[in-house]
Protein backbone atom coordinates (compact mmCIF):
# COMPACT_ATOMS: atom_id res chain seq x y z
CA UNK A 1 0.00 0.00 0.00
CA UNK A 2 1.47 3.76 -0.98
CA UNK A 3 2.88 5.34 2.37
CA UNK A 4 3.96 8.79 2.58
CA UNK A 5 6.51 8.58 0.68
CA UNK A 6 5.20 7.15 -2.40
CA UNK A 7 1.97 9.61 -2.53
CA UNK A 8 4.42 12.39 -1.85
CA UNK A 9 6.28 11.67 -5.23
CA UNK A 10 2.94 11.31 -6.35
CA UNK A 11 2.28 14.83 -5.33
CA UNK A 12 5.11 16.10 -6.85
CA UNK A 13 4.71 14.40 -9.98
CA UNK A 14 1.31 16.09 -10.32
CA UNK A 15 1.65 19.31 -9.44
CA UNK A 16 3.67 19.93 -12.44
CA UNK A 17 1.02 19.16 -14.97
CA UNK A 18 -2.48 20.29 -12.70
CA UNK A 19 -1.38 23.70 -11.47
CA UNK A 20 -3.67 26.43 -12.78
CA UNK A 21 -4.89 23.69 -15.41
CA UNK A 22 -8.66 23.28 -16.46
CA UNK A 23 -10.27 19.85 -16.13
CA UNK A 24 -11.75 19.59 -19.87
CA UNK A 25 -13.07 16.87 -19.74
CA UNK A 26 -13.70 13.53 -17.33
CA UNK A 27 -14.57 9.99 -18.32
CA UNK A 28 -15.57 7.35 -15.79
CA UNK A 29 -14.48 3.62 -16.95
CA UNK A 30 -15.32 1.97 -13.86
CA UNK A 31 -17.57 3.61 -10.67
CA UNK A 32 -15.65 1.47 -8.47
CA UNK A 33 -12.87 4.20 -8.93
CA UNK A 34 -16.04 6.77 -7.46
CA UNK A 35 -16.31 4.71 -3.91
CA UNK A 36 -15.93 7.52 -1.58
CA UNK A 37 -18.24 9.61 -4.13
CA UNK A 38 -21.42 8.84 -2.86
CA UNK A 39 -23.68 10.76 -5.75
CA UNK A 40 -22.28 8.91 -8.53
CA UNK A 41 -20.28 9.50 -11.75
CA UNK A 42 -22.88 12.09 -13.14
CA UNK A 43 -22.39 14.22 -10.21
CA UNK A 44 -18.38 13.82 -10.19
CA UNK A 45 -18.31 14.61 -13.40
CA UNK A 46 -20.43 17.67 -13.24
CA UNK A 47 -18.89 19.40 -10.32
CA UNK A 48 -15.19 18.74 -11.73
CA UNK A 49 -15.35 19.74 -15.24
CA UNK A 50 -14.37 23.45 -16.10
CA UNK A 51 -12.70 23.72 -12.60
CA UNK A 52 -9.39 25.50 -12.63
CA UNK A 53 -7.04 23.12 -10.43
CA UNK A 54 -4.66 24.62 -7.61
CA UNK A 55 -1.40 23.07 -6.70
CA UNK A 56 -1.70 19.48 -5.22
CA UNK A 57 -1.85 18.81 -0.94
CA UNK A 58 -1.21 15.84 0.89
CA UNK A 59 -2.08 14.96 4.79
CA UNK A 60 -0.55 11.07 5.28
CA UNK A 61 -1.66 9.15 2.73
CA UNK A 62 -4.73 11.33 1.33
CA UNK A 63 -4.05 13.26 -1.88
CA UNK A 64 -6.07 16.04 -3.40
CA UNK A 65 -6.01 18.97 -5.71
CA UNK A 66 -7.80 22.37 -4.40
CA UNK A 67 -10.01 23.98 -7.29
CA UNK A 68 -8.94 27.19 -7.65
CA UNK A 69 -11.97 28.79 -9.07
CA UNK A 70 -13.39 31.78 -7.79
CA UNK A 71 -16.72 30.75 -7.37
CA UNK A 72 -15.46 27.92 -4.72
CA UNK A 73 -14.45 30.69 -2.51
CA UNK A 74 -17.73 30.22 -0.35
CA UNK A 75 -17.69 26.60 -0.34
CA UNK A 76 -13.98 25.39 -1.39
CA UNK A 77 -13.92 22.36 -2.75
CA UNK A 78 -11.14 19.49 -4.16
CA UNK A 79 -10.41 16.62 -6.21
CA UNK A 80 -9.69 13.79 -2.92
CA UNK A 81 -7.50 10.64 -3.54
CA UNK A 82 -6.71 7.77 -1.61
CA UNK A 83 -4.83 5.06 -3.74
CA UNK A 84 -5.48 2.41 -1.80
CA UNK A 85 -3.69 -0.89 -2.06
CA UNK A 86 -2.83 -0.55 -5.66
CA UNK A 87 -4.16 2.90 -7.33
CA UNK A 88 -1.68 4.91 -9.27
CA UNK A 89 -2.26 8.60 -10.79
CA UNK A 90 -0.21 8.13 -14.14
CA UNK A 91 0.51 11.18 -16.77
CA UNK A 92 -0.63 10.70 -19.60
CA UNK A 93 -0.91 12.10 -23.47
CA UNK A 94 -4.07 12.34 -24.85
CA UNK A 95 -5.47 9.84 -26.88
CA UNK A 96 -7.11 5.78 -26.07
CA UNK A 97 -5.19 3.92 -23.79
CA UNK A 98 -5.95 -0.08 -24.02
CA UNK A 99 -5.85 -0.83 -19.73
CA UNK A 100 -8.37 -2.89 -18.31
CA UNK A 101 -7.74 -1.10 -14.76
CA UNK A 102 -8.59 2.14 -15.95
CA UNK A 103 -10.93 3.47 -13.60
CA UNK A 104 -11.06 6.92 -14.49
CA UNK A 105 -9.12 9.16 -17.10
CA UNK A 106 -9.80 13.15 -16.29
CA UNK A 107 -8.48 15.15 -19.26
CA UNK A 108 -6.77 18.67 -18.52
CA UNK A 109 -5.09 21.91 -19.79
CA UNK A 110 -2.89 24.32 -18.33
CA UNK A 111 0.89 26.00 -18.80
CA UNK A 112 2.48 22.62 -18.79
CA UNK A 113 0.25 21.46 -21.77
CA UNK A 114 -2.43 18.74 -22.59
CA UNK A 115 -2.41 15.96 -20.06
CA UNK A 116 -4.56 12.97 -19.14
CA UNK A 117 -4.79 12.41 -15.61
CA UNK A 118 -5.48 8.39 -15.45
CA UNK A 119 -6.50 6.38 -12.17
CA UNK A 120 -6.01 3.10 -12.50
CA UNK A 121 -6.39 0.55 -10.25
CA UNK A 122 -6.11 -3.14 -10.47
CA UNK A 123 -7.53 -4.29 -6.57
CA UNK A 124 -10.13 -1.17 -6.46
CA UNK A 125 -9.80 -0.25 -2.56
CA UNK A 126 -8.78 2.93 -4.26
CA UNK A 127 -11.32 6.32 -4.97
CA UNK A 128 -11.00 9.41 -6.04
CA UNK A 129 -13.70 11.91 -5.08
CA UNK A 130 -14.71 15.39 -5.17
CA UNK A 131 -14.68 16.76 -1.58
CA UNK A 132 -15.37 19.96 0.26
CA UNK A 133 -12.71 21.45 2.04
CA UNK A 134 -13.24 22.14 5.97
CA UNK A 135 -10.60 24.40 7.93
CA UNK A 136 -7.94 22.12 10.21
CA UNK A 137 -9.04 22.68 14.25
CA UNK A 138 -5.21 23.54 14.95
CA UNK A 139 -4.41 25.67 11.86
CA UNK A 140 -7.39 28.01 11.03
CA UNK A 141 -5.86 29.06 7.82
CA UNK A 142 -5.11 25.40 6.68
CA UNK A 143 -8.01 23.35 4.18
CA UNK A 144 -8.58 19.61 3.90
CA UNK A 145 -11.16 16.95 2.68
CA UNK A 146 -13.98 16.51 4.87
CA UNK A 147 -12.82 13.03 4.33
CA UNK A 148 -9.53 13.63 5.94
CA UNK A 149 -9.96 15.45 8.65
CA UNK A 150 -10.22 12.53 11.27
CA UNK A 151 -6.15 12.32 9.86
CA UNK A 152 -3.49 13.42 12.02
CA UNK A 153 -0.55 15.23 10.99
CA UNK A 154 2.38 13.40 9.55
CA UNK A 155 6.45 13.71 11.00
CA UNK A 156 7.48 16.00 8.10
CA UNK A 157 4.20 18.14 8.49
CA UNK A 158 5.71 22.11 9.57
CA UNK A 159 2.61 22.24 12.26
CA UNK A 160 3.29 18.46 13.74
CA UNK A 161 3.21 18.42 17.25
CA UNK A 162 5.88 15.87 18.52
CA UNK A 163 5.44 16.44 22.28
CA UNK A 164 1.81 15.88 21.76
CA UNK A 165 2.47 12.66 19.98
CA UNK A 166 5.04 11.79 22.17
CA UNK A 167 2.73 12.21 25.20
CA UNK A 168 0.07 10.20 23.76
CA UNK A 169 2.22 7.58 22.90
CA UNK A 170 2.92 7.63 26.68
CA UNK A 171 -0.38 6.58 28.04
CA UNK A 172 -1.11 4.22 25.31
CA UNK A 173 -1.09 0.50 26.57
CA UNK A 174 -1.14 -0.85 23.33
CA UNK A 175 2.56 -2.15 20.99
CA UNK A 176 4.49 0.55 20.10
CA UNK A 177 3.98 -0.43 16.28
CA UNK A 178 -0.03 -0.29 16.48
CA UNK A 179 0.30 3.20 17.75
CA UNK A 180 2.74 4.03 14.85
CA UNK A 181 0.28 2.67 12.11
CA UNK A 182 -2.69 4.62 13.77
CA UNK A 183 -3.14 7.14 10.96
CA UNK A 184 -5.57 9.57 13.66
CA UNK A 185 -2.32 9.64 16.22
CA UNK A 186 0.46 9.94 13.38
CA UNK A 187 -0.06 9.91 9.98
CA UNK A 188 1.72 8.22 6.46
CA UNK A 189 3.63 5.40 8.68
CA UNK A 190 2.32 1.94 7.25
CA UNK A 191 4.00 -1.24 7.48
CA UNK A 192 7.56 -0.88 5.52
CA UNK A 193 8.56 2.29 7.29
CA UNK A 194 7.40 1.42 10.70
CA UNK A 195 9.46 -1.75 10.90
CA UNK A 196 12.30 0.43 9.64
CA UNK A 197 11.84 3.37 11.87
CA UNK A 198 11.63 0.30 14.69
CA UNK A 199 14.64 -1.11 14.13
CA UNK A 200 16.29 2.36 13.25
CA UNK A 201 15.37 3.37 16.99
CA UNK A 202 16.06 -0.46 18.27
CA UNK A 203 12.81 -1.08 19.17
CA UNK A 204 10.82 -4.21 19.55
CA UNK A 205 7.26 -4.07 17.33
CA UNK A 206 5.35 -5.37 20.44
CA UNK A 207 7.08 -3.30 22.88
CA UNK A 208 4.47 -1.40 24.38
CA UNK A 209 4.10 2.29 23.94
CA UNK A 210 3.61 3.34 27.59
CA UNK A 211 6.99 1.27 28.68
CA UNK A 212 9.14 3.70 26.62
CA UNK A 213 10.91 6.62 27.76
CA UNK A 214 10.11 10.19 26.81
CA UNK A 215 14.12 10.00 25.18
CA UNK A 216 13.03 6.98 23.78
CA UNK A 217 10.13 8.25 21.66
CA UNK A 218 11.66 11.18 20.71
CA UNK A 219 14.63 8.99 18.83
CA UNK A 220 11.98 6.71 17.52
CA UNK A 221 10.06 10.00 15.82
CA UNK A 222 13.65 11.20 14.49
CA UNK A 223 14.19 7.55 12.87
CA UNK A 224 10.66 7.72 11.58
CA UNK A 225 11.38 11.57 9.96
CA UNK A 226 14.91 10.31 8.78
CA UNK A 227 13.46 7.12 7.11
CA UNK A 228 10.66 8.91 5.06
CA UNK A 229 13.07 11.49 3.88
CA UNK A 230 15.31 8.92 2.79
CA UNK A 231 12.68 6.87 1.20
CA UNK A 232 11.08 10.14 -0.35
CA UNK A 233 14.83 11.11 -2.39
CA UNK A 234 14.84 7.46 -3.78
CA UNK A 235 11.36 7.72 -4.91
CA UNK A 236 9.47 5.31 -2.40
CA UNK A 237 9.39 1.77 -2.36
CA UNK A 238 8.65 -0.46 -4.89
CA UNK A 239 8.32 -4.30 -4.68
CA UNK A 240 6.48 -4.90 -7.71
CA UNK A 241 4.52 -2.92 -10.53
CA UNK A 242 1.53 -1.60 -8.02
CA UNK A 243 3.51 1.55 -6.59
CA UNK A 244 4.51 3.94 -9.37
CA UNK A 245 5.13 7.53 -9.93
CA UNK A 246 3.16 9.22 -12.35
CA UNK A 247 5.52 8.64 -15.11
CA UNK A 248 5.04 4.89 -14.75
CA UNK A 249 8.41 4.66 -12.96
CA UNK A 250 9.28 2.69 -9.87
CA UNK A 251 10.78 3.84 -6.68
CA UNK A 252 14.00 2.12 -5.61
CA UNK A 253 14.06 2.64 -1.71
CA UNK A 254 13.45 -1.08 -1.73
CA UNK A 255 17.64 -1.56 -2.04
CA UNK A 256 17.96 0.36 1.36
CA UNK A 257 15.80 -1.68 3.49
CA UNK A 258 17.11 -2.96 6.81
CA UNK A 259 14.29 -4.65 8.54
CA UNK A 260 11.58 -4.86 5.98
CA UNK A 261 11.29 -8.52 4.10
CA UNK A 262 14.73 -9.22 4.86
CA UNK A 263 13.65 -12.34 7.12
CA UNK A 264 16.37 -14.52 7.34
CA UNK A 265 19.16 -12.58 6.23
CA UNK A 266 21.73 -10.98 8.67
CA UNK A 267 21.28 -7.76 10.86
CA UNK A 268 22.94 -5.01 9.15
CA UNK A 269 23.98 -3.85 12.67
CA UNK A 270 24.83 -7.15 14.53
CA UNK A 271 24.61 -10.11 11.79
CA UNK A 272 21.75 -11.77 13.73
CA UNK A 273 19.31 -13.29 11.02
CA UNK A 274 16.24 -10.90 11.19
CA UNK A 275 13.06 -12.58 11.72
CA UNK A 276 9.45 -11.91 10.75
CA UNK A 277 6.57 -12.63 12.97
CA UNK A 278 2.52 -12.20 12.80
CA UNK A 279 1.39 -8.83 13.97
CA UNK A 280 -2.20 -7.88 13.10
CA UNK A 281 -2.95 -9.44 9.89
CA UNK A 282 0.51 -8.12 8.86
CA UNK A 283 4.17 -9.08 9.05
CA UNK A 284 6.54 -7.52 11.53
CA UNK A 285 10.50 -8.06 10.37
CA UNK A 286 12.65 -7.54 13.32
CA UNK A 287 16.22 -8.15 14.73
CA UNK A 288 16.11 -10.49 17.68
CA UNK A 289 19.19 -9.41 19.64
CA UNK A 290 18.95 -5.82 18.81
CA UNK A 291 15.54 -5.39 19.05
CA UNK A 292 14.78 -7.46 22.22
CA UNK A 293 11.07 -6.62 24.04
CA UNK A 294 12.21 -5.08 27.57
Amino acid sequence: MPELPEVEVVRLGLAQAVTDAVVARVEVFDERGLTRHPAGAADFAAQLEGAVLAEPRRRGKFLWVPFASSADAVAPRALMTHLGMSGQMLLREPGPVDDRHLRVRIGVEGPAGRFDIAFVDQRTFGSLAVDRLISTPDVASELVPSQALHIARDPLDPYFQEQAVIEALRRRRSPIKAALLDQTLVSGIGNIYADESLWMARLNPRQPACTISTRKLRELLGAVRLVLEKALAEGGTSFDAQYVNVNGQAGYFAHSLHAYGRHGKPCDRCGRALIREQFQNRNSHFCPKCQRLR
